[in-house]
This record gives C-alpha cells, sequence and structure tokens, in this order.
C-alpha cells in the first residue's frame, strides 16, 4: 500500500467521528456540563502560620526572676528561681505559678520590650499553685482573654515561656485531654497538652490558635516525678482567673472545710454498705476536732445531699464545701446503716498548706 492510499484510508474515520461527534455537541449544547469531572479535587488542607497569634500573647508573656537573701550577707540577693508570667491588666497585675515565687525575698520582672521591674506580691494560692504579682509600668501589654471560650481536646495550642533562660520560646502542639486531676491539690484542674513546658516555662501562657489566653502552664510529667513524654499540664483560665479575683480582693483565697476524705460510692461500696443504690460519697477519715467531728460524722458515713442538693461526685462535694464561706451552717443529708439522717453542720476555714521543699 503506498504511503497517500494509506493516510486517506486513516481519514475517512477520523473525519467522520468528527462530524458525528460536531452534531451530537450541536444538538446537546449543555453535553459538557453533564459530562463527570475527572480533575483532582484541591486538597482542603492549608499550610497555617500562627504567627498572628505569637504576635497578639507573646508581649504579654514575661520573665520572672526571684532571688532571696544570702544567709551570709544580707545586702547580697542570690538567684533563687525562674519562671514566666502573664500580665492580666493594664493596671500591672500579673500571674504566675506560686511555686516560682514561693520563697522569694525580692522579684524582677523582664518585659519582651526591655523593661526591668521590681513586682510586688499580692497574695498566692499553695492549693492551685498561682501567685499575683504587680509591677508599675505604664503602657503594658495584656494578654488576649475571653473567659467564655471552653478549650476543647484537639484544639492547637501554644505554649509561650522562658524555657532554661534562654529567651521567650514557642512550642506547639494541641490539647490532649481537658479536666486532669488528682496530679497535685485537689483543687488544681489541669489541661494536659503534648506542647512542651520546661524548667522557666512554669506560670507562663497556654494560648490558642487566634493568640487568646487559655492556660497557664505549670508542668510536665517528668517534673511530677515521671520521665513521660508529651505529657504537659497547665491552670485551665477559668480557675486562674477566679483564683486571680480573690487574691487581688483580699489577698488570699478563703476556702470552706469540713474536715473529713471520701470516696465516691462505687457499685462494691454501696453493696458493702447495704445502700439501696450507687450514690454519695462514703467517708473514710474525719479530722479529729474539725467541724464534721464535732458535728458527730463517722467513717463510713455515706453523704449524699449538701444543704438538698444530690451529692454526684467527690469534686461536686468538695466544691461545694471550698465554696461556702466559713462559718455558715449547712444541712448535709447521710446515710448510715440503712438509715437517713439531716446533721447540721458549721462550715470552717481550709488550713493553710504546709511549706514544701521548693520544686
Amino acid at each position: 500500500m503506498k504511503t497517500p492510499s494509506f493516510l486517506r484510508y486513516l481519514a475517512k474515520p477520523v473525519l467522520a467521528g468528527l462530524a458525528v461527534a460536531g452534531v451530537i455537541v450541536l444538538l446537546n449544547p449543555d453535553l459538557r456540563d453533564r459530562l463527570p469531572r475527572l480533575e483532582r479535587e484541591r486538597s482542603q488542607v492549608e499550610r497555617v502560620s500562627f504567627a498572628h497569634a505569637v504576635r497578639r500573647a507573646a508581649p504579654a508573656v514575661v520573665n520572672v526572676y526571684s532571688h532571696r537573701q544570702s544567709p551570709a550577707n544580707y545586702n547580697q540577693l542570690l538567684p533563687q528561681g525562674l519562671g514566666s508570667g502573664i500580665i492580666m491588666h493594664e493596671e500591672g497585675y500579673l500571674l504566675t505559678n506560686y511555686h516560682v515565687v514561693s520563697a522569694a525575698d525580692q522579684i524582677f520582672i523582664a518585659l519582651q520590650d526591655g523593661r526591668l521591674a521590681n513586682a510586688e506580691m499580692i497574695g498566692s494560692d499553695p492549693y492551685t499553685d498561682l501567685a499575683v504579682l504587680q509591677i508599675d509600668e505604664e503602657n503594658l501589654p495584656v494578654i488576649p482573654l475571653d473567659l467564655d471560650r471552653k478549650p476543647q481536646v484537639g484544639d492547637m495550642v501554644l505554649a509561650i515561656g522562658n524555657p532554661y533562660n534562654l529567651g521567650q520560646t514557642i512550642t506547639q502542639g494541641i490539647i490532649s485531654a481537658t479536666g486532669r486531676n488528682g496530679l497535685s491539690s485537689s483543687y488544681q484542674d489541669f489541661i494536659q497538652t503534648d506542647a512542651a513546658i520546661n524548667q522557666g516555662n512554669s506560670g507562663g501562657a497556654l494560648v490558642d490558635a487566634d493568640g487568646v489566653l487559655v492556660g497557664v502552664n505549670t508542668a510536665n510529667y517528668q517534673w511530677l516525678g515521671d520521665a513521660g513524654v508529651g505529657l504537659n499540664f497547665a491552670i485551665p483560665i477559668e480557675l486562674a482567673y477566679t483564683i486571680m479575683e480573690k487574691l487581688i480582693r483580699d489577698g488570699r483565697v478563703i476556702r470552706g472545710h469540713l474536715g473529713l476524705s471520701g470516696n465516691p460510692v462505687n457499685a462494691t461500696i454501696a453493696r458493702l454498705l447495704r445502700l439501696p443504690q450507687v450514690m454519695g460519697v462514703a467517708v473514710t477519715e474525719v479530722d479529729p476536732g474539725g467541724p464534721a467531728d464535732r458535728a458527730g460524722l463517722s467513717r463510713n458515713d455515706v453523704l449524699v445531699a449538701f444543704n438538698g442538693e444530690t451529692i454526684v461526685s467527690a469534686d461536686m462535694l468538695m466544691d461545694r464545701i471550698a465554696e461556702t464561706p466559713p462559718g455558715t451552717e449547712v444541712n448535709l443529708t447521710l446515710i448510715r446503716q440503712g438509715k437517713h439522717f439531716s446533721v447540721p453542720v458549721t462550715i470552717g476555714e481550709k488550713p493553710p498548706m504546709p511549706e514544701s521543699p521548693q520544686r
């Protein structure tokens, strides 16, 4: 077959196909819109920078240096502690951790704009490991705050502080859990995060992707006595802000005190104590001479209501007691040997936490 004849042989079906396609398109002008789309969808994942959040929050996070007087020379100050703090108010109020400043005779604050200031201790609360300081400076940057925001597991967070006195550092992670307790004081309620919190970060800010404060960095799991990785903790801002207001107002946190310990009732305890259902808190210890002891409470009593409100957990009972002003009489409903009693108890004041070695 000669080459021109071969080309004519191929051209005939191609031209015929194009003619048929043209007729189909003319008869169906919307055909293209009905054809399946074969292009790949654009990725919904975009790279993001958190520089905006850092610019909003970082200027309000300060370095905290605490010093003690030398036992040999009272005119000499010795470095005692290193941490971070958060400027909460334009009047110079700062939040930090109690363990950062607990043994200090003098506290210095280094701002990110280069200013250095002496700080006055306004008040502290060892039970929540929080302290409020104040500096006398003008035009202070204040941390963005929104107490209505509720941090959730999976939220992205940034930890801002001064680890090992290297200078302000930002670490990034997510919220791994909320409502962690039992790690230290019974009054603490931690946010757990995998954003690194090292020595010097204590008292610094944990902020969300918008730079809004969600917590006060306080500890990592290794600091608590184990070599955990990615286990770091912050005090929720809702709790920290409440404590801060009380410290500014009163210089201390006044808590109610009942003088007993207890465990939530489970199915086993309910069966052993012959309870009709799983409910309340079973008393395990009563402090001699305390408010509960004076009211006649004893071990194995099951507390089921506080001033008529059903006790759903040990934390709920502890919170109600702590929130009640000392000297207030309340009614406790309890079950003892299968019988219900209503007992009036006068709430006392929570004694100071015993001093512990510097952490």
